[in-house]
């Protein structure tokens, strides 16, 4: 039976009322287009649906904007949210004429990132894990007009609706809770739990140091599948969170003054089925390893386009709040943007990036990162010594001499302007995604630059 003959059984033998059909957009957002099941035949599964690619931010104008949105079978999976009976297929992009990947689809380029490595003679599989935190809210307010421009936010864990007010953790004390003082634990169990049904089934989760937010690790497995783990993770999340009426957020700072949220990413390169991060080098790892070490290093201000995509992730990244903002490596320590964890096998041996937060496109963040580590090895770099103290305590001048992530996103866009080339290798990136993704951030700087800020109001309203 083919793969779409078993998909079209499967829509009869469950009932299948809808299928929807889901793609991601540069910003790592996932959209979707639902199909009556009568709709759907074999050769709708096998070449795919037209959608308006100009509709989508970044992608066709409005002159050429047929794209094909082509189902991965592979990845089905019944929604467990959906009030009518509905089978989801993640998407890929492709181009109506010949079929092959679109080059601005951020899916496809994850899989050019997979396809580049198996090429590369020194390794042909990457293993990527990743760990994410985010925040729940009771209630959220937003707006912004013309004339009115605000916010505010609810939680129980920082007082208030429905705040239970002698069982709350202190402000950066919530890492571990336990309930009552944790009140999210059976929210995050019910998360776990519709994730295992749907394929994650090792996922950890524990209540993150501030208050209202969640951690989450073990989704893991090669690139394209860990990045479509995320995006299915971010949509569970929400919707069982709205089933509690909560509101979640990824977003990397929420609230000013509290712990941020981020997200790790871990990876490792192997070889014929053998680790190749393994060795007698610093903390047992290999030269391999620490090659790639050296070209995330080099090119973390450039990756911070993709690992921290938005003018919020750089409330997160400043220095001296004890975040992984300076571009260092070590072995088992948190305050270096890249650490080695501890492993006790040669199979666990990996690198972990520190400093990316949720908000990343997953298919382009750990495609750029893959992509920085190999560039490392093919140019044969030293990551030069680790940093084996504790970074957040170093002082003014002892940090001088140190190299730091960017600043914002205007840095960080303007660092991957100057600095892509590693990522067009093998048109795994072209620069058509590149230029497209920067014109897409940049509205939204300028977005942010020309509203005003309550906090403006604050401070020169009076002058």
């Amino acid at each position: 039976m083919s793969d779409a003959a078993a998909i079209i059984e499967r829509i009869g033998a469950e009932g299948i009322r809808t299928v929807d059909l889901r793609f991601s957009d540069l910003s790592g957002r996932w959209r979707h287009l639902g199909c009556e099941a009568g709709r759907i035949d074999a050769q709708l599964l096998t070449e795919g649906m037209f959608i308006d690619g100009s509709a989508v931010p970044g992608w066709r104008d409005i002159t050429e904007a047929d794209l094909m949105l082509r189902p991965d079978l592979a990845t089905a999976f019944a929604d467990p949210f959906a009030a009518q009976p509905t089978l989801v297929l993640i998407c890929d992009v492709a181009e109506p004429a010949t079929g092959l990947g679109y080059e601005r689809d951020p899916r496809s380029a994850a899989q050019r990132a997979e396809a580049f490595l198996r090429g590369c003679r020194f390794a042909d599989e990457v293993r990527v894990a990743v760990d994410l935190a985010f925040s729940l809210f009771d209630e959220v307010k937003v707006e912004v007009g013309p004339l009115r421009g605000l916010y505010s936010l609810a939680s129980g864990e920082h007082g208030g609706v429905g705040g239970r007010e002698g069982h709350r953790p202190g402000p950066d004390a919530g890492y571990l809770a336990l309930p009552p003082a944790d009140q999210m634990a059976d929210i995050r169990a019910e998360m776990a739990s519709v994730m295992a049904s749907l394929g994650a089934p090792r996922l950890g989760h524990a209540h993150g140091p501030g208050r209202g937010q969640n951690r989450f690790c073990g989704l893991a497995g090669g690139l394209v599948a860990v990045a479509d783990q995320v995006q299915t993770f971010k949509y569970v999340v929400h919707q069982v969170a709205a089933s509690y009426g909560k509101v979640a957020t990824f977003m990397a700072k929420p609230v000013a003054d509290a712990r941020g949220s981020g997200m790790s990413i871990h990876q490792s390169l192997w070889r014929d089925g053998r680790p190749t991060f393994a060795g007698q080098g610093y903390a047992d790892l290999s030269q391999l390893c620490l090659q790639f070490v050296a070209g995330v290093m080099a090119h973390a201000r450039a990756l911070n386009a993709f690992t921290n995509p938005t003018t919020n992730s750089y409330k997160r990244l400043r220095p001296r709040q004890d975040e992984p903002v300076l571009i260092a490596y070590a072995a088992h320590n948190r305050s270096a943007a890249l650490r080695i964890p501890y492993a006790a096998h040669p199979d666990d041996k990996r690198v972990e990036l520190r400093f990316p937060d949720p908000t990343a496109n997953p298919y382009l963040a750990l495609a750029a990162v893959l992509m920085a580590g190999l560039d490392g090895i093919e140019q044969k770099l030293e990551p030069g010594d680790a940093m084996d103290r504790n970074l957040y305590d170093l002082r003014p001048d002892e940090v001088e001499d140190l190299a730091a992530v960017s600043g914002s996103l205007p840095e960080a866009l303007d660092a991957l302007e100057a600095d892509h080339e590693f990522l067009t290798r093998g048109e795994v990136m072209p620069i058509d995604l590149i230029e497209a993704y920067v014109e897409v951030k940049r509205r939204e700087c300028d977005e942010v630059h020309r509203t005003p800020h309550p906090i403006e109001f604050q401070l020169y309203l009076g002058l």
